[in-house]
């Protein structure tokens, strides 16, 4: 495994610097080392505490690695065929493919996905028995849906997984290298030194230290984990109740695939879905993602004023000057990663300065040098990372690919339309009702694949909306499935940590975050929110608005503002907040005099002292 690991890895730095193989090759070469160490590294049960692989692992793990290096090894042929016919020997190897992906998906990722791709292929099949004018179509043969889906450009190794080969593996690796090398635990001190001291320190600290890791790690879950293990145990040293300290760390770790430079992997399928630059995605999500990131922590903010947590103190935190002065370096990789898409390399290229650029700050320091073993491990974990990652994109591409071939999307869309009957904001709750749901059992980027096919052409073609607008709003919604009730995994994650009650940590996280249900319909009414037909001065008005209107839902849900609010005030500064998000001068300045005149009572009223303080 160590050796597939290592190749597999290689491959991807050799063709990332060298230029890729025919799009079909380089994805079955993706594909097939990452199925045969799916099949060897995760047991067919999971918790089985296996101690050796099963002889019909690696049997599988064989034959699943042939079937897609059957599309290198007959490469001429396979192209023949589509003119010629598929022979039976054709038809098996693509169904065989297609049934690999399946279990591969569910060892690694499990089975709301495998379900969806089932039924999918199923609709294939036999959709044309659906009593409806609406999801029937002419209907398709075996011998037509499994060489298509396996063969095409439009299935398996369709989009998602195309992408997933050239870019998405590479950035996987950079985050794993910087986090080999030491740049987590200074993400860490540097968001305890500039954020510490303030109300509520150690929350707003773990706020930006997850935030930061987010941005490295990709993974909503893992990153609550990871980062979790220290920031949580000291938010409730803090006085912080567990159930806020879980969500507030889950919250974070979710918004780091929001944050660029190095969102999540459906950013880089986003690229090719959209039809712009990656510089433009990260132009386009760099103030949502802001607004996302203040409104978590004017949500800690005000948990810590309702419960009179005050900061650390200063001996206890680590010093701004000395920390940039002897790790300050440490942030060269990332800046590189940036600089160089901005002045116009592509995101793979600019994947391999930011490795370069790790590896050699990692041998600044004697303690953060890897020794042979180390990179050889690097190398693996790699690899191992991207694992789930390959087989979620694969199974999506055969929803996707369904999709194409039986005109799903359309009929999906024209349901939406007419379920909304023409109002916007019905359609876009329905949308964000189904990429919730669907990121319920789906990850983020086989979520983002399934709504950017289906449902984001409906609100494109149907209302005119900005595509960059469109498709960010399902990212967003697909995303902050993981911290919404009732499958909300991260909340989890940070609940078990915390040792706290899971559903209500759920719904604490969805306090804090409220600004993720709130900024994309912001963008979607003021797409100037992610620079399209941007103007200085309302870009300024719209994220000064914004930023108000989380403040107002987030004082709401808390239930607090200058002091403890009464019932009727949480009531005001709900409708005060909706209000400023709306981008009319009526409605926001309502909102904005609601707001003031509800902090102007507060403060004429004595502070409760029901509630001591803490430090």
């Amino acid at each position: 495994m160590t050796l597939m690991g290592i190749t597999l890895t290689c491959f991807h730095l050799y063709t990332g610097y060298f230029g890729t193989l025919p799009s079909q090759q380089q994805g079955a070469v993706h594909l097939g080392l990452a199925l045969g160490m799916i099949f060897i590294l995760f047991p067919a049960t999971r918790g089985s505490g296996r101690q050796q692989v099963p002889w019909y692992d690696v049997v599988l793990a064989f034959v699943a690695t042939f079937t897609a290096y059957y599309k290198i090894l007959f490469y001429e042929e396979v192209l023949r065929a589509r003119i010629t016919g598929y022979s039976a020997l054709d038809l098996t190897i693509a169904a065989l493919g297609v049934l690999f992906v399946l279990e591969a998906t569910r060892r690694t990722v499990g089975l709301p996905i495998v379900i969806m791709a089932s039924c999918a292929i199923l609709y294939a099949l036999f959709g044309n028995m659906i009593p409806s004018q609406v999801l029937s179509h002419p209907g398709f043969s075996f011998t037509q849906v499994s060489p298509y889906l396996w063969f095409r450009e439009s299935g398996v190794f369709g989009t998602p997984l195309q992408i997933s080969a050239r870019f998405i593996f590479l950035f996987l690796f950079f985050g794993v290298v910087l986090m080999h090398t030491g740049v987590g635990r200074f993400f860490n001190d540097l968001a305890f030194a500039v954020t510490g001291r303030f109300t509520g320190g150690a929350g707003k600290a773990a706020v930006m230290a997850s935030s930061f890791q987010g941005m490295i790690s990709g993974s909503s879950i893992g990153n609550t984990v990871a980062s979790g293990s220290f920031t949580i145990p000291m938010m409730k040293n803090a006085r912080f109740k567990p159930e806020v300290a879980g969500a507030a760390e889950a919250s974070a770790s979710t918004g780091g695939q929001i944050m660029p430079p190095l969102m999540g992997a459906a950013a880089f399928i986003m690229v090719e879905y959209v039809g712009v630059s990656y510089r433009e995605i990260m132009a386009a999500a760099l103030i949502p993602a802001l607004l996302y990131f203040a409104g978590i922590f004017i949500g800690v903010h005000f948990e810590a004023k309702r419960h009179r947590i005050l900061g650390m103190p200063k001996d206890q935190l680590p010093s701004k000057r000395k920390l940039m002065l002897e790790k300050g370096y440490m942030l060269l990789p990332l800046l590189v990663i940036v600089g160089t898409i901005v002045v116009g390399f592509t995101a793979q290229r600019a994947a391999l300065l930011g490795i370069a650029c790790a590896f050699a700050v990692s041998l600044i320091r004697k303690e953060t040098r890897p020794s042979l073993r180390k990179l050889l491990l690097i190398f693996e974990q790699g690899a191992r990372v991207a694992l789930p990652v390959i087989a979620a994109v694969a199974s999506a591409g055969i929803i996707a690919g369904v999709v194409g071939m039986t005109g799903l999307g359309s009929k999906f869309a024209s349901g939406i339309i007419s379920l909304a009957d023409g109002v916007l904001i019905l359609a876009l709750l329905f949308t964000m009702v189904a990429c919730i749901v669907l990121g319920m059992g789906l990850p983020t980027t086989a979520n983002y694949v399934v709504t950017a096919t289906i449902a984001a052409p409906a609100l494109i073609n149907e209302f005119g909306l900005p595509p960059m607008a469109v498709h960010l709003f399902v990212f967003y919604f697909g995303i902050i499935a993981d911290i919404t009730p009732p499958v909300c995994l991260a909340a989890y994650a940070g609940a078990g940590i915390a040792r706290a009650n899971p559903m209500k940590t759920g719904f604490t996280a969805v306090k804090l975050a409220i600004g993720a249900f709130i900024i994309p319909y912001a963008f979607i009414y003021n797409p100037m929110l992610v620079m399209v037909d941007v103007t200085p001065l309302g870009l300024a008005s719209a994220v000064l608005f914004s930023l108000l209107g989380i403040m107002g839902v987030s004082s709401a849900l808390i239930g607090y503002f200058v002091r403890d609010s009464l019932p009727w005030e949480r009531l005001v500064m709900l409708a005060a907040g909706l209000a400023m998000v709306v981008p009319e001068v009526l409605t926001s300045g309502a909102g904005l005099v609601a707001m003031a005149m509800i902090g102007w009572l507060q403060r004429r009223r004595p502070e409760s002292t029901a509630i001591q303080p803490v430090t």
